[in-house]
């Protein structure tokens, strides 16, 4: 809130007063290793394949806004995960730091795709499997610029390495590497941009943004695989309370001829149309654009019980949306995939509401050229 306290001839005090975000989170953690919550619908919701423990976000750490983060995760997979990440490491206030490590062994693995569904191996299923059919360990190192207000690069090197358990081998002997091996060690290498200029980056209804990646990872015949990634967004208001947006997002592998899993694309993290969550489009070469009008319907908060200087009140702002979806995905080695090199469209509308610390809960119904439709729920949070 700002305040006009008092005039002195030329000269207005002004007095901004703010309410911080808490900089300590210690956050349980329970979640099901599916891709998402339809996929573990199909699953029959089972509790087998839920994975908890705890997150420990530390931001503004030494009052520099830095930011510490350490996972630890176990269950149906384990994960060990920190970092962390200095903006500020001079009296310029441009460049940073950052450092990252990650830990992981699957119980399950998905080593092919058959009718555009993930096919797995689970271990306690297979005779002398190893406990883990699959582990892998990162770390990186990161340099950060920021000459303005709207603009950051980063460019990290590290390293990965991938270890499978021969029953993955034996159904997909190119899984993880070119060269049919079950263990491989690579270096990576990679250089982003992104530029922010939106009115709230959690949930843009005026302005631009755009991220774009250049990464090469591994050097020989095992790994090595040169990707670009590009994001871009683009809201417009249009009216009382009403905007669109149009997002666009594509990427592309070379050469081609890459391990399997260096081809998981549409389908997986935030890369799918709104229709088709319950499907994967591996590929080497792909695009999406995804167009969304939608208006507030609702804005309110509501009191919290307990008493908080920083938060004594929780924001709901509440959004109906129509949408169209359009996408494609290539590769020539998977051709039994019938979504593959074919261009696939979606529509379909929903109630979006947004909340405290950057959450967005979705609920669409949606219809793709399937001639499916259905309910589909997610959720968007930095945690």
């Amino acid at each position: 809130m700002i305040s006009l306290r008092s005039f002195r001839g030329y000269l207005v005090d002004v007095q901004i007063d703010v309410k911080e975000r808490w900089y300590f989170f210690p956050i349980p953690y329970l979640k099901p290793i599916d891709r998402n919550l339809q996929t573990w619908a199909d699953k029959g919701y089972s509790l087998d394949r839920i994975n908890f423990g705890a997150k420990l976000n530390y931001y503004n750490t030494t009052g520099r806004n830095d930011v510490l983060k350490l996972w630890l995760i176990t269950g149906y997979s384990r994960q060990i995960q920190a970092s962390y990440n200095q903006p500020f490491m001079d009296g310029s206030l441009k460049s940073g730091y950052g450092i990252s490590f990650n830990y992981s062994a699957m119980k399950e693995v998905n080593p092919r795709t058959v009718d555009n569904q993930q096919f797995f191996l689970r271990a306690d299923s297979i005779p002398k499997a190893s406990r883990f059919l699959e582990e892998t360990m990162t770390g990186s190192l990161q340099w950060n610029y920021r000459p303005g207000l709207k603009t950051r690069h980063v460019l990290r090197a590290g390293f990965g390495m991938s270890k499978i358990d021969s029953a993955v081998w034996e159904v997909n002997n190119n899984y993880i590497s070119k060269s049919g091996k079950t263990h491989v060690l690579y270096p990576e290498l990679s250089y982003s941009m992104s530029f922010l200029d939106v009115d709230y980056a959690a949930y843009p209804l005026r302005g631009f943004m755009a991220d774009i990646q250049l990464l090469r990872r591994g050097l020989g015949a095992d790994v090595g695989m040169w990707m670009l990634n590009l994001k871009t967004t683009k809201a417009w208001e249009i009216g009382n309370k009403a905007s669109f947006s149009s997002q666009l997002t594509s990427t592309i592998r070379l050469p081609f001829k890459q391990p399997f899993n260096q081809h998981r694309l549409m389908g997986y993290g935030d890369f799918y149309l709104r229709g088709l969550e319950k499907y994967v489009i591996d590929g080497v070469l792909g695009g999406m654009t995804r167009n969304t009008i939608r208006r507030e319907v609702l804005n309110f908060s509501v009191p919290l019980p307990i008493r908080s200087q920083s938060h004594d009140r929780v924001p709901f702002r509440i959004y109906a949306k129509t949408y169209a979806d359009l996408g494609y995905s290539y590769s020539k080695y998977f051709r039994e995939n019938t979504l593959n090199n074919k261009l696939l469209t979606t529509a379909g509308a929903g109630i979006d509401i947004v909340t405290l610390y950057d959450l967005v809960l979705r609920f669409e119904y949606s219809f793709n050229q399937l001639g499916q439709n259905g309910f589909f729920f997610h959720v968007k949070n930095d945690f």
